[in-house]
């Protein structure tokens, strides 16, 4: 059947009078609170001592929230397949570009500033380092972030730019398909077989998690099937099995003394967010539509940005003066009023100037890559040849 017969019709129409996902801005700002309390209660980084010993109970649990991370990875690959569908490739550029840049740039200099004056957990090493971490590839070229959370954009922008190719011939059913299809089997070949670069742009930890975003999407859109449904299910596999390798390489101890974790609480926790999820896409929660869910959304990417480096120098500049627990709880709550003033104050206006900028980039480059016209000019009307008539033709005999 033709792609565009699939994409028409009264699926395609139901696809359109789908409501607003609010409960998927509030699974995106559990996600990110998950990393905080992770950073703020499992690590050891802003404590004088390990923080197991400060938070006996409480440690069993965060110990596992650094899966936040792999929660947004999920959740990001339905959100950009969704959010990129009937666009073009220069829209697509664009949103992007003024959805991850102007928090970003905030959080950067709050950063800079906060680790400059109280380089307690954190240091800038160099102003080379911070001119570099502007441009959010210092990933890719071997230059330490600022914040540690900051290694986490560089995947989301791998995934962008492969996602970018199918968004390039524009979108379709059978495309999303089968860029799952090719994604999964290289990542999977990138692991038997070693090489580097395909190690880089493959992400076989992360694959899954993406993969499954996007045939959630299509769930959502289109309606669930067996083809998709074992899209899901071969990802879901593949990630618990990604989370259990990454598990066993992992414990907080500033002593170096690795205690070990189990592994299959953090499989739960993936077990839960695939549930979760293929619920949405079911339409589960599409009656859910409480209006503080949507500013939950707009804070969770400033409150990721700015928890870690920042929220760390203030626990462990206050470690000392306040009990543990009450400074963790209000250094939370710091973060996500800073978070909600960035966002208001920096991320909307900055995002609006800046897409207007790229908007008129897109359109210089689309009107220089327009082929050139060539004019065809036209040839000077033929002059007629007067024959020269033998002497005395005309005259009479």
């Amino acid at each position: 059947m033709p792609e565009n017969l699939i994409q028409s019709g009264s699926t395609e129409k139901r696809a359109q009078k789908r409501p607003r996902l609010a409960v998927l801005d509030g699974l995106r700002l559990v996600a990110a609170l998950m990393v905080v309390f992770c950073h703020y209660t499992a690590s050891n980084d802003a404590w004088a001592q390990p923080a197991i010993k400060l938070f006996p109970q409480l440690h069993r649990v965060t110990q596992y929230t650094w899966l936040g991370v792999e929660v947004f990875f999920l959740i990001s690959g339905f959100v950009i397949c969704m959010s990129s569908w009937g666009k073009k490739l220069g829209d697509f550029v664009v949103s992007r570009v003024t959805r991850l840049y102007p928090a970003y740039w905030a959080a950067l200099i709050l950063a800079v500033a906060v680790i400059s004056l109280f380089p307690e957990v954190r240091h800038v090493q160099n102003w080379t380092q911070v001119a570099v971490n502007f441009t959010m590839l210092q990933e890719g070229v071997g230059v330490r972030s600022v914040d540690g959370v900051y290694w986490t954009l560089f995947v989301e922008m791998k995934f962008y730019l492969l996602f970018a190719v199918v968004i390039s011939r524009g979108l379709t059913y059978r495309r999303c398909v089968l860029f799952c299809g090719l994604w999964t089997v290289a990542s999977l070949v990138a692991q038997v077989a070693p090489n580097d670069v395909l190690l880089m742009w493959t992400e076989p930890n992360f694959t899954p998690y993406f993969v499954a975003g996007i045939a959630l999407y299509l769930v959502y859109r289109f309606g669930p099937n067996l083809l998709l449904g074992g899209i899901v299910l071969i990802s879901f596999l593949l990630a618990e099995l990604q989370v259990s390798r990454r598990v066993l390489r992992l414990g907080y101890d500033t002593t170096n003394v690795h205690h070990a974790i189990h592994v299959w609480p953090a499989q739960l926790i993936i077990a839960a967010a695939f549930l979760f999820m293929t619920m949405l896409a079911l339409g589960w929660f599409n009656r859910i539509q409480w209006r503080w869910l949507t500013t939950a959304g707009a804070m969770t990417y400033p409150l990721y940005l700015l928890h870690q480096a920042i929220g760390l120098t203030v626990l462990h500049h206050f470690r000392n003066r306040v009990s543990a627990l009450p400074l963790v709880l209000g250094v939370v709550a710091a973060m996500l009023l800073l978070s909600w003033l960035v966002h208001r104050f920096v991320e909307q206006p900055v995002s609006k100037w800046l897409g207007k900028a790229m908007k008129r980039a897109m359109t210089d480059l689309r009107k220089h890559s327009d082929p050139p016209v060539v004019e065809h000019r036209q040839a000077p009307p033929a002059v007629p040849v007067q024959r020269e008539e033998p002497a005395g033709a005309f005259q009479r005999s």
